[in-house]
């Protein structure tokens, strides 16, 4: 009988060490929401693209996020699309060196010409080959994919590279600057 409590105990120990981490990170999570949709919900045709066979407005979403941790330098924002049939899925939408102050991208700020962005924002280009926002277009007749808001708190103030760089570059130093991020999931099909 011993034996097997200490089995027990030994089991929920070593339960709680595996699962703390993630638990840590799941409360430790930046809260993302919007206006537009809400997490696993429909994306109306007003964000969807117009382009490509889709007839929506291309009009980008507005997006909250809570509040940021210490250290917060800098915040950026992406939207991507892991289902698009290319092998590398699609990016939408990639901002960066958003200043700690704002909390909130109103909706309609996703222009080419970047105008509407908060002070100092800058937009990579996407797959559509431009910077702004590039809305849901998937394939017709694909099952609806899923478009990933991930808001980033940065622990530096600017991400260093240039205006119009790629996805993958800013990618690349999202990854080594970022102290938390969070997410909220849109889903579109035609």
């Amino acid at each position: 009988m011993r034996s097997g409590k200490r089995s027990v105990l030994l089991g929920f120990c070593l339960a709680i060490l595996v699962l703390a981490p993630a638990l840590s990170f799941a409360a430790s999570s930046l809260r993302v929401t919007s206006t537009a949709f809400r997490n696993g919900g429909r994306i109306g045709e007003k964000y969807v693209f117009s382009g490509f066979g889709c007839k929506g407005r291309n009009v980008s979403p507005e997006i909250r996020w809570g509040s940021l941790p210490r250290g917060t330098k800098s915040v950026a924002v992406t939207v991507y699309d892991p289902d698009a049939p290319t092998g590398s899925g699609w990016w939408h939408w990639v901002l960066y060196n958003i200043p700690p102050s704002v909390h909130e991208l109103p909706e309609g700020v996703g222009t080419k010409d970047g105008r509407r962005l908060p002070p100092g924002a800058l937009q990579a280009v996407t797959d559509f080959g431009a910077p702004g926002y590039g809305g849901p277009c998937p394939p017709k007749g694909d099952r609806p994919h899923h478009y990933i808001v991930t808001v980033y708190a940065l622990k530096t103030a600017k991400l260093g590279v240039s205006p119009g760089a790629s996805p993958a570059q800013v990618g690349y130093f999202l990854h080594f600057a970022t102290i938390r991020k969070g997410t909220l999931v849109g889903r579109y099909g035609r």
